[in-house]
């Protein structure tokens, strides 16, 4: 019985030694820098992936790139257009806003609402600026929120200084903010913005 269990742990110590010979020799084989077949994966392909990690094909994606899909609840960025200039020479690019905050006039010639006029546009921007202009400018554009009641300066849009402001001198002024006001591009997106500035028109006009 003894014998047996020597002879069998023989057996399974060669076994392993040929094992050990055939994958050194693979290795080899592959050259110096390649460590051939790969041992413990969990330790090379860790649970915290780099963004766009290659990690070979798997049943999320045959293509093995580390591409998931987004968390459930997460909020789609959508691509915002702006049409820029007029008549002939107008055309439309990705809304990626990048005219500095210290180049109001530029946005003054080249930005015009892209949202045409509606009433229904006018009710959503009454509702939009209800909910972040409202506190200070008014609920009637007078400059006469309860904000403003303890900030001064907080102009009319139906001053004489105010009442030509133009789409592209609002969108701005939302976008970067001026003088005592805030930038709000980070809070509002581009099309409610637009939203806003229209209805701001109608402000100027009381």
């Amino acid at each position: 019985m003894a014998k047996t269990r020597m002879i069998n742990k023989n057996i399974g110590l060669a076994v392993l030694g040929i094992v050990g010979l055939l994958v050194t020799g693979v290795s080899c084989k592959r050259g110096h820098d390649n460590t051939g077949v790969e041992y413990a994966p969990q330790m090379y392909r860790p649970v915290g992936y780099e963004p766009y990690r290659q990690t070979g094909p798997n049943t999320v994606n045959p293509q093995g790139l580390n591409m998931r899909l987004p968390a459930r609840g997460t909020v789609a960025r959508p691509n915002y257009h702006t049409k820029f200039g007029s008549g002939a020479n107008a055309t439309t690019d990705l809304m990626i806003y990048n005219i500095p905050a210290d180049s109001i006039g530029i946005a003054e010639r080249v930005l015009t609402n892209p949202i045409p006029e509606s009433e229904k546009i006018q009710a959503e921007g009454q509702v939009l600026y209800t909910r972040y202009c409202s506190h200070c400018h008014g609920q009637t554009g007078k400059g006469d929120g309860p904000v403003a009641k303890e900030y001064k300066g907080v102009p009319s849009y139906s001053a004489d200084a105010y009442k030509t402001m133009n789409d592209g001198h609002i969108f701005h002024v939302i976008t970067h903010g001026k003088g005592r006001m805030w930038p709000h591009g980070s809070q509002i997106t581009p099309e409610d913005r637009w939203k806003i500035v229209q209805y701001v028109h109608k402000l100027q006009q009381g």
